[in-house]
Formats: C-alpha cells, sequence, structure tokens
C-alpha cells in the first residue's frame, strides 16, 4: 500500500476483505484523529488533519475507509473509558446475564474479550465465578482494568500470531467476545483467524458492531473517523467469517451506538443456524446492500445535514445565544470538523471523563471541561455530541436545562430539544 502525506500513513486500493474493486461513496475531507486530544497549554492551534475517504467494495459490500493510519497510532494510549457511560454498564450487564444463561457459563468456563478496554463487561463475568482474560492494547487502560479492577488483562492487539500463543499454551476459549473492535481492525482476515484458533471446538463467539444500514438510513456520518475501518452489513460478515471455517448462526438487532447488530459466530457445523441470519440476508439484498442507490442517498443526506446544523447554529447566534458542545467524543471530531463548527460557535467543550477534562478538542483548539460547567457558565444551548447517549445525557443534565438551556441534538436531522 503506498504512503501519502504523511510517513506512518497508507492507503488501501482494493477491498482489506475480499480484494474485491473499491468504488468510491463519500468523502469528509481532512479531520483530526479522532481522539488526537491535546494537552492543556501547548501552543499548536489545532491538530493534524488526516484524509477522510469512504469506499465500498462491488464483490462482498465491505464499506471501508481508504485510509489506514498504523493501529499503534491510534490505540496504543487511549482516552475512551466505558466505565464512564451508565449505558455501556447496563448494556454490558444485560449481555453478560443473557450469556451466561445461554452458555450455561460458571466456574470451569474460560472467556476472553478482545479490546476489552477497562473491564467494564469481564468485571460481570468474574461474579459469577467466571475466569476471564481481558486483551486491550490501549496500556493506559489495561492498566486500570489490571490494577484498579483485578481484571487479567494482556497490553496487546490481537492477532492470529497472539492466538497461536494462546492455543499453543492450551488457552483456548469458551467464549469470545468482541464488542466495538472489529469495526476498528484494519487487517479483518487476520483477526477473524486469529478468532477461529483462540475458539474452542464447541464454543461461541459474539461480535458488536456498529450496522451499515442503520448509518445510512440515520444518516451517521458522524460513525466515521479513522479509528472505525469498516462498516459492515451481515452480508459482508457472513462472508469474512465463511473464509475462516466460522459460521454466523445467529443475530439480534441493537439500539446502543444509533443501531448495531450482535453476531453470534461458531465453527462450521457446531450450532443450529437462526432464520434470523437468512431474513437480515435477503433484507440487504431488497435494499440494495450491493447496488449504488443506497449509498449515492446516504452522501446527499451528509450534505443536507451540515447545510441544516449550520443553519440551527447561525440562527442561534443571531439571537444572540451562546453555544457549547458536550461530548469531546470520536463521532464529535467528524461531525465539527466536517461541518465547519468550531469557536466561531462554540465556546468550549464538556465531557464526563475526567480523563479527557482539562485538554483541547482538536478542532480549533477549544477546552474541554467537566459537565458541570453548564449549571456554571449557562451556555444558552449545548450541541450534543454524544446524541448515542442523548437519554442518558439529557437526564443527567436536568439542572441546565431547569436553568433554560437547550440541546441542540444533530443527527438524524439537526433538531432544539428545549427545557
Amino acid at each position: 500500500m503506498p504512503e501519502i502525506d504523511l510517513p506512518d500513513f497508507t492507503t488501501v486500493s482494493e477491498c482489506r476483505s475480499c480484494d474485491g474493486p473499491l468504488l468510491s461513496l463519500l468523502s469528509l475531507g481532512r479531520t483530526p484523529l479522532a481522539n488526537s486530544l491535546l494537552p492543556a497549554g501547548e501552543d499548536t492551534q489545532e491538530a493534524v488533519r488526516y484524509p477522510l475517504d469512504l469506499v465500498r467494495c462491488a464483490d462482498c459490500s465491505l464499506v471501508q475507509l481508504v485510509q489506514i493510519v498504523p493501529p499503534s497510532r491510534l490505540f496504543s494510549d487511549y482516552v475512551y473509558f466505558s466505565s464512564y457511560s451508565s449505558t455501556m454498564l447496563q448494556h454490558a450487564e444485560r449481555f453478560v446475564s443473557q450469556l451466561v444463561e445461554r452458555e450455561h457459563l460458571g466456574p470451569g468456563s474460560f472467556v476472553v474479550e478482545l479490546a476489552s478496554n477497562d473491564g467494564y463487561l469481564l468485571q460481570f463475568l468474574e461474579l459469577h465465578g467466571i475466569e476471564v482474560l481481558g486483551i486491550e492494547p490501549a496500556t493506559n487502560i489495561a492498566h486500570v482494568a489490571q490494577n484498579d479492577k483485578g481484571i487479567p488483562t494482556l497490553a496487546r492487539f490481537f492477532t492470529a500470531a497472539l492466538a497461536n500463543e494462546l492455543t499453543e499454551a492450551g488457552r483456548q476459549a469458551d467464549v469470545v467476545i468482541g464488542n466495538n473492535v472489529l469495526a476498528h481492525v484494519p487487517s479483518p482476515n487476520d483477526f477473524v483467524a486469529g478468532v477461529a484458533l483462540l475458539l474452542g471446538p464447541e464454543g461461541t463467539a459474539s461480535f458488536e458492531v456498529p450496522y451499515l444500514k442503520d448509518m445510512l438510513d440515520r444518516v451517521e456520518f458522524d460513525t466515521i473517523y479513522h479509528e472505525h475501518q469498516c462498516y459492515y452489513s451481515v452480508t459482508a460478515l457472513v462472508r469474512l467469517f465463511a473464509r475462516h471455517g466460522l459460521e454466523i448462526w445467529n443475530l439480534e438487532r441493537l439500539p446502543i451506538h444509533g443501531g448495531s447488530i450482535r453476531i453470534w459466530a461458531a465453527h462450521a457445523g457446531t450450532r443450529m443456524h437462526s432464520d434470523v441470519v437468512t431474513t437480515l440476508l435477503a433484507e440487504e439484498r431488497e435494499w440494495g446492500v450491493t447496488e449504488a442507490r443506497p449509498y449515492e442517498a446516504f452522501a446527499t443526506a451528509v450534505a443536507d445535514l451540515k447545510l441544516d446544523l449550520l443553519e440551527v447554529l447561525d440562527a442561534a447566534k443571531h439571537r444572540g445565544g451562546r453555544i457549547a458542545a458536550y461530548g469531546a467524543a470520536a463521532k464529535g471530531v467528524t461531525l465539527t470538523s466536517f461541518c465547519g463548527v468550531g469557536r466561531q460557535y462554540l465556546d468550549f467543550v464538556v465531557d464526563r471523563s475526567p480523563h479527557k477534562q482539562g485538554k483541547r478538542f482538536p478542532v480549533d483548539d477549544l477546552p474541554i471541561e467537566p459537565p458541570s460547567a453548564l449549571v456554571e457558565r449557562r451556555p444558552d444551548y449545548t450541541l450534543l455530541l454524544t446524541w448515542n447517549f442523548a437519554d442518558e445525557i439529557l437526564q443527567q443534565q436536568a439542572a441546565y436545562r431547569a436553568l433554560g438551556g437547550t440541546f441542540i441534538v444533530p443527527v438524524p436531522n439537526p433538531r432544539l430539544v428545549p427545557p
């Protein structure tokens, strides 16, 4: 893959899953790396911006980025801690309860989670006396999981080579979990090959990924950033897993993160195949997963959303309103960068995570403060960049809203949520 602008930056010219030809879908211009928060006091006015272009495979339907930033640059030191979201903790606890019952897990079972973050999910499995292992490449987050929560964690990237090391040591898993990781992987074949090695003969793997159809329908363009290398349909997933002897035997639609799917995979022939998989594959053929029209409509909707959002923000400023933003999140970087929303609109950004507070947002160098700043400084409007947790945040910010604060929810259509 030839290098472009920056020395650690490469591009793909064929599908990273099936080597098929790629078709242009959408360009979001140049954006900072999504979690490249700037330290306080640094003189740089803005983070380095990288091209962000989306394409789709004409053969297997996989939607993917053209650009690849090395995972070591993106994830070795990370600022997203799952435990700071009540929604994520509740989601994880429900999943674990269902998993333990469905797979009859207990003492003697062994579960491995890939991209285990700070142990937010594995902690619930340990409560059932289940042996767990987290694999988390971000050393700072792995340290928290290991030392603060006591979750055994390897601070490494998951690869087929690592899976081989574990299996040679007799560490095959009854269950492999990977939530919000498959989309981040630049080499999905190596990753899924590793899953096939790590998974015991009768075991199952569970992965959650943002669902392509929901992204298209809900105009969730801000979920596109350099960390998210791939945007999966069921069609693309079935073909990817089958290539490595794994069969997707069941799946579920989930509301989390603006619309996701949870797939269940196992070694071919070891599980009864659910009709849900067949049904959703048929639905994808019907809406045109391999055709141009849904992707063209998405690109048009993205352009319209940008204009509509700027109109809402301009009207707020015209009324003399002061505007803040909630959520120094990855999706917020894409949205503000593509739409051109910086200091001309926003005074500051707030975020619940203390790991982000005191740093600066990579778009226009905006300061990041704790959520209490909304009550203290009373901006008239707050642009909700983490709209995927809207219910949770609106409830948490009852005091700010009681003071007259209005939220602006940008996706799928910009709208005001008054006090």
